[in-house]
């Protein structure tokens, strides 16, 4: 699942619109909108965007040919 799609269910859980997360990130919805459409994040983005919705945000490797996660 990309990181947008994943946003927009933590939207919809939040109850909050894609305006309000702009408005709490100091971001315009028009500079919001063009992340999602195009689904690039900074990890910084990432960050602030769990931060805001209540969220961990964390990252995970998982070895292909293991399966160990790191």
């Amino acid at each position: 699942m990309s990181v947008s799609k994943k946003i927009k269910l933590l939207l919809v859980e939040r109850e909050m619109t894609m305006t309000e997360l702009a408005e709490k990130l100091n971001t315009g919805k028009s500079n919001l909108s063009g992340k999602m459409k195009r689904d690039n994040f900074s990890e910084n983005d990432l960050k602030k965007i769990a931060e805001v919705l209540n969220c961990d945000y964390d990252i995970v490797f998982t070895m292909k040919d293991s399966g160990k996660q790191i």
